[in-house]
């Protein structure tokens, strides 16, 4: 699901559950994930994720983002600004 992606774009030690790689996780329910988000409510968390982690830091759980902000932009060998 996201080795392909990671692959294709160059992003080196991502895309896999792998030593040595990044730990970037989004552990959700297949059973209830849904989008909440609408047009005139675009900030709306979806169910059914109860964690995300983020370079090895959790930055949402149980419904509440953490105070963790590890993350960056990522730009894989090839790319551009647009």
């Amino acid at each position: 699901m996201t080795s392909l992606p990671a692959q294709t774009f160059n992003l080196g030690n991502r895309g896999l559950v792998r030593e040595g790689f990044a730990a970037d996780l989004v552990i959700f329910d297949e059973n209830t994930i849904s989008d909440r988000a609408t047009f005139e409510q675009p900030h709306q968390y979806p169910t059914g994720i109860s964690h995300v982690i983020v370079n090895g830091q959790t930055v949402f759980a149980n419904g509440e983002m953490t105070q963790a902000r590890p993350g960056a932009a990522l730009r894989g060998r090839g790319t551009r600004d647009l």
